[in-house]
């Protein structure tokens, strides 16, 4: 192991990488080397609350657009 990887390690991921992360899971696409990130370095909390907001905002999404569509039935 080198000096980059030892650093990736111990550092956490960035919200923005806990967002990546969630949007990943949820496609079924993580790549392994960010899932260790993950594992290794992230904080549990963080992940349940990404995925607790993701899904509260699917679900949103999902009520808006059969709302739409079936006030557009008639």
């Amino acid at each position: 192991m080198n000096h980059t990887d030892d650093k990736d390690r111990q550092q956490k991921p960035s919200f923005g990488q806990v967002v990546l992360s969630t949007l990943a899971a949820a496609v079924g696409v993580q790549s392994d080397k960010n899932r260790e990130r993950d594992f290794k370095a992230g904080s549990f909390k963080a992940y349940i609350a990404a995925g607790i907001i993701f899904t509260a905002a699917f679900v949103a999404v999902l009520i808006l657009v059969v709302k739409t569509v079936l006030s557009n039935m008639g």
